[in-house]
């Protein structure tokens, strides 16, 4: 498996925190996704990991604290701003349009014509051999067929369906949130591999997940949030696999952590 990580971060956070009334959602939260990194944002149910989402993706402002895009400082207008700029986000059961075929929704909103003027008509021909050429080269071979009703499709399938149409557009970060909950193993593989795939072109990658054995499996970089703050970041292979599972349930290193913190 080969990556091509550098140095430069695609999108950075640095002191971010995101105060809402009475409330501090995350507070000094630092983290970079570079190109062909997996990042895992790791942590309970509250721990402050949909805020930083939807800060990544333009949806808040963050309250203090710089988001930077290619270097840049920037402040996001909202997510059309965040997409333009090859932010993209897929969220669990999202994205979709099950009555419609793989080629319609792989284009949804954007698709291919031929013809001229009023005489103008959808393309089907070139939407369904490019939304198949994009799909397979995810390492997906299991779609074969462009006019099947996305209905019909495993979630693991949909998934990676949205994954190709994002990079397609031209995404550079990809934001995965729980992309493989409530999921079987098969399926999860799919979404996995499409992870790994996306990894490969170069694209950066923030999977949030609770599954520990999804996030090492393919997390390059791991961070972790609890009470809205960031209590550990490390790379692979600098924590044991035991280590990071009791991370992400709380346990002993994690209480260990507050502790220093504290």
């Amino acid at each position: 498996m080969t990556t091509t990580t550098t140095d430069h971060p695609l999108i950075e956070l640095q002191g971010v925190t995101q105060r809402f009334t009475g409330v501090t959602a995350v507070a000094d939260v630092s983290l970079a996704v570079r190109p062909g990194q997996v990042l895992c944002l790791l942590g309970h149910n509250g721990a402050g990991k949909s805020t930083l989402i939807k800060i990544l993706s333009g949806v808040y402002t963050p309250t203090e604290g710089t988001l930077s895009i290619d270097g840049e400082p920037v402040t996001l207008g909202g997510p059309r701003e965040a997409l333009d700029r090859g932010i993209a986000t897929v969220h669990q059961g999202a994205g979709t349009v099950p009555l419609m075929s793989v080629a319609r929704n792989f284009f949804l909103g954007a698709e291919p014509t031929r013809g001229r003027g009023l005489f103008r008509r959808f393309d089907a021909a070139t939407a369904g051999r490019i939304a198949l050429q994009e799909i397979q080269q995810l390492g997906i071979r299991r779609i074969r067929d462009a006019d099947q009703l996305v209905g019909t499709m495993s979630g693991g399938e949909r998934q990676a369906l949205v994954i190709a149409r994002a990079l397609h557009f031209g995404a550079r970060v990809l934001i995965l949130d729980e992309p493989t909950s409530a999921l079987g193993v098969r399926e999860a593989e799919i979404v996995l591999q499409a992870v790994e795939s996306a990894r490969d072109r170069g694209v950066g990658v923030v999977l949030i997940t609770h599954q520990a054995h999804h996030a090492l499996r393919v997390g390059d970089h791991f961070a972790v949030l609890a009470h809205g703050r960031l209590v550990a970041s490390f790379a692979r292979g600098e924590m044991e696999a035991a280590e990071v599972i009791d991370l992400m349930a709380g346990g002993t290193v994690m209480e260990e952590l507050e502790r220093k913190q504290a």
